[in-house]
């Protein structure tokens, strides 16, 4: 388990210092390890009542990067799919 706890409290406070309120869109975008949206939610909640995140750990990625890959090409494949059902409605 990777603990993502001091990424997201530096971010929240990065996003305060330059005057932006911390929203999930914002948190994500900043973040270099994937963390689910219930988790960034709970992370700003808590930080807004008490500027504290709780210790937050999410499960490091154990594939490789074949594998990654492989998942990404299948994953543009279907969505191309979708989009392309949408279009031709």
């Amino acid at each position: 388990m990777k603990n993502v706890t001091d990424e997201l409290q530096k971010i929240m406070q990065d996003l305060i210092n330059e005057g932006k309120k911390p929203t999930t869109a914002l948190v994500k975008s900043r973040l270099s390890t994937q963390v689910p949206m219930p988790a960034i939610i709970t992370a700003i909640k808590s930080f807004q009542a008490s500027a504290h995140v709780p210790k937050i750990e999410v499960r490091e990625s154990t594939l490789t990067a074949d594998e990654r890959i492989v998942q990404l090409e299948q994953q543009v494949k279907e969505l191309t799919q979708r989009l392309n059902a949408l279009e031709n409605k």
